[in-house]
């Protein structure tokens, strides 16, 4: 066993108490930014004071404001105790004194940016960190603290210095902590992987293309990061006048009195009151709308894995969105373009169509994309599509992996997840957890700017517009892992040109 004197260490900011899981040390709730409560709510995060003596770090900290009951329906399980006093993180570590410092992968939850925590069990770290790295998972503003834009909010910043997006500042001061002290848990500052899932996805290419967080990490793997543009600042303002109106107070309320509003009356709000489930852009952390940059080959320079789900049109319920009358209306609209459709796609009934479509619209689309422009500057990517289903389960996804699905094969965590009673996770769905968690950490050991492909079980090439191959998991028992050349290719550079006009809310 580990010498147990050993759960003491010191950081930057103080000493620290974890505890151990088996032979994994592992450090909860601690703080990377001062408590964005009172006068420093809707500000940047602040700087940590430090304290004296020796902090519990054995239990999670609090999460941001939200709604427990949809983040245990479709966020992955109960996020605790909610406070605006929310910026913690937790970190697993196989050994605090390696011989050589261990890769480091930073997780960014998902949830639309008003749900979840990383203290939910498919995101616990153990079986990823086993396999040697650090494994950091943080706890955000979420919701109307995360995002929000108010004239007289915006008015506190010198011009060009606005800040709206405190959710992605929020991140960067939790991989500002990660720099200054992940060498003192075994890890690398200079090999750190930001990792995501949905609207964390979305904050992992948000990162990408912020001029706040260059330099700050290595290399990212993007999770069903979907399609949505970005709001643009002058929107979010109107939103903000909104929502202050809905409160009772005038256009030209005080930014103290904004401030004064209890916090849990913020979380309730639904949209048109509420901005979501992306960044705005505009301001000094994300100047640009995302996918702008990316086009215009303006991301940083960091290696890339991208990928999505064969039904990321699961999730579209929560967000309102019925595909079959999106597909309807396209009919009423464009018949050209409908019957174009369902020539490349072969389908003839409206609800499998519009349920296919939807998803590759407002998800299969965004790694193409992607890959795309880190080719366009000489950076690698690698494109998957994540089709495995439970063998016990595979009645109940009848098209295929939801969004969210993959997961707990990502993080190994699989018993995280109950299946209905009389099944049970079987051999394959164990073996093929492990392939693909090693393959997370085999991308966050190797992968570099000078990557040709990844080695392992099946040696992944970077994707190249002569080679177009994608890593297809699931959907061939013969084959569960399998690389595959000009995968949705047609369809795709349809979609390409009809995004604009059809991926909204």
């Amino acid at each position: 066993m580990k010498n147990q004197r050993r759960l003491r260490i010191v950081t930057a900011e103080g000493e620290l108490r974890g505890s151990m899981d088996d032979e994994l040390f592992v450090f909860k709730g601690i703080p990377y930014a001062a408590p964005p409560v009172g006068a420093l709510r809707w500000r940047p995060p602040q700087a940590l004071q430090p304290w004296q003596g020796e902090r519990d770090a054995t239990a999670w900290g609090p999460a941001s404001w939200q709604n427990r009951d949809y983040c245990l329906l479709a966020g992955g399980g109960d996020p605790g105790h909610f406070s605006e006093d929310c910026l913690y993180l937790n970190v697993w570590t196989p050994d605090i004194e390696p011989s050589r410092p261990l890769p480091v992968m930073v997780w960014l939850h998902g949830g639309g940016f008003s749900i979840g925590a990383g203290s939910l069990d498919p995101y616990r770290g153990k079986a990823l960190a086993a396999q040697g790295v650090v494994v950091v998972t943080i706890n955000y503003r979420l919701g109307h603290f995360g995002f929000f834009a108010h004239p007289v909010l915006d008015a506190e910043y010198a011009a060009g210095n606005v800040v709206n997006n405190f959710a992605l500042l929020d991140q960067i001061a939790a991989l500002q902590w990660v720099q200054r002290n992940i060498p003192a848990f075994g890890g690398d500052r200079r090999n750190i992987t930001l990792f995501g899932e949905s609207s964390g996805a979305r904050s992992v290419l948000s990162l990408c293309c912020s001029p706040l967080a260059e330099g700050l990490f290595h290399k990212g793997i993007v999770q069903s990061a979907y399609s949505l543009p970005d709001t643009p600042r002058a929107e979010a303002q109107q939103v903000g006048l909104q929502v202050a109106a809905h409160f009772g107070l005038a256009a030209d309320a005080s930014a103290s009195q904004l401030r004064a509003l209890p916090a849990e009356a913020f979380w309730p709000l639904q949209r048109p009151l509420a901005l979501g489930p992306v960044p705005v852009s505009g301001d000094i952390v994300l100047p640009d709308p995302m996918l702008a940059t990316f086009m215009a080959g303006k991301q940083h320079r960091v290696p890339l894995m991208i990928g999505s789900n064969s039904d990321e049109a699961s999730v579209l319920d929560f967000f309102g969105v019925d595909a079959t009358q999106v597909l309807q209306q396209l009919r009423r609209k464009n018949r050209l373009s409908y019957q174009l459709i369902k020539w490349i796609y072969d389908i003839h009934d409206d609800a499998v169509l519009g349920r296919a479509v939807a998803r590759d619209m407002a998800f299969s689309v965004m790694p193409l994309l992607i890959v795309k422009a880190q080719h366009n500057i000489g950076m690698p990517g690698w494109r998957y599509w994540f089709d495995y289903v439970s063998e016990q389960a595979r009645d109940l996804y009848p098209h295929g992996a939801w969004h969210g699905n993959e997961i707990p094969y990502v993080f190994n965590t699989l018993e995280s997840q109950a299946l209905p009673a009389g099944r049970g996770y079987s051999a394959a769905d164990y073996a093929m957890a492990a392939q693909i968690s090693t393959l997370w950490v085999t991308f966050a050991r190797d992968a570099t700017e000078f990557s040709y492909q990844l080695h392992g079980e099946i040696d992944w090439p970077v994707w190249r517009a002569d080679n177009d191959i994608t890593l297809m998991f699931g959907g061939d028992a013969e084959k569960p892992l399998r690389l595959q050349p000009r995968f949705m290719r047609g369809r795709l550079r349809l979609f390409r040109l009809m995004m604009r006009s059809m991926v909204k809310l």
